[in-house]
């Protein structure tokens, strides 16, 4: 048996964009910032700015699953983060390579709804996310627009969230964390519930900053890189809030685009460490 060192390893699959503060381009930076080794699989090209999302360009099922396989027989993660996968094509491929790795958490930020209101996933794929994603992964992200898109009410308050987190449940997600970043108030409330059917209020000051872009994946990453360092979900999550304030609150003052600025992802960067294991 040979002993060796590694780096906490954690996969983002997600869509490109070409301003940098959001998708795997956030992702990357969360990933890094938080002392993981990032490896990435591109599942879109939407043509998008700071302001707008023009189109979308979805990368063909079989690039995704090909890449996805090929990267996993070498590089095996500690945590997977799954963001934009707007096809039924490329969920079912996605989830029939996640079901050979059934060890490895997995936290699926559900891009659906942009921040101006535009539907982002293909009308097949819902169900299909649903029937195929939902039962493999360890935790769902949405945010309130999401939330209500799945569940087919409107979610705006603390007992909205914690309803529809119950239905999400129902359709086979085994945790639910529903963010309240849309609720216009002070302190924004999310509402995790767990496997056994607990709630939790995990509430955040708001930061008065014009640049918010990225937050689900940077969120959503930040808890993928901190359940790869060995942290449980709820600690894992805890954490991440933390590390989004702080990213946000350094970054308040900038200007960058047009539209919703990035935050900083780099407000204290923190060195990877090696762990050792035995092979």
């Amino acid at each position: 048996m040979k002993t060796q060192r590694k780096y906490p390893v954690v996969l983002t699959i997600a869509g490109f964009d070409a301003s940098g503060g959001a998708g795997i381009q956030a992702d990357i930076k969360t990933i890094s910032a938080l002392g993981c080794y990032a490896t990435s699989v591109l599942t879109a090209l939407p043509l998008q700015n700071t302001k707008t999302v023009k189109s979308i360009f979805e990368i063909p099922a079989h690039i995704v699953t090909e890449q996805l396989h090929l990267l996993l027989e070498d590089i095996e993660p500690d945590a997977i983060k799954i963001g934009m996968v707007n096809s039924a094509e490329n969920i079912l491929g996605i989830a029939k390579i996640l079901k050979l790795f059934p060890n490895i958490p997995v936290i699926l930020d559900p891009i659906m709804i942009s921040s101006s209101g535009t539907v982002l996933i293909q009308n097949d794929a819902k169900d299909t996310l649903q029937k195929e994603l939902f039962p493999l992964i360890s935790l769902l992200t949405p945010n309130l627009d999401e939330a209500a898109y799945l569940v087919g009410f409107p979610v705006i308050s603390a007992d909205d969230m914690l309803l529809a987190a119950q239905k999400i449940s129902d359709m086979r997600a085994k945790a639910v964390l529903v963010k309240g970043g849309h609720l216009r108030s002070n302190i924004i409330p999310s509402l995790y519930l767990d496997a056994n059917n607990n709630s939790h209020l995990i509430d955040q000051k708001r930061v008065d900053s014009p640049n918010t872009r990225g937050t689900g994946c940077t969120l959503s990453s930040a808890i993928a890189s901190f359940l790869a360092q060995g942290l449980p979900l709820f600690e894992a999550i805890a954490a991440a809030h933390k590390y989004v304030f702080k990213a946000i609150n350094s970054a308040k003052a900038i200007s960058i685009g047009k539209g919703n600025g990035p935050m900083n992802h780099f407000f204290d960067p923190q060195e990877m460490t090696a762990s050792t294991f035995n092979n």
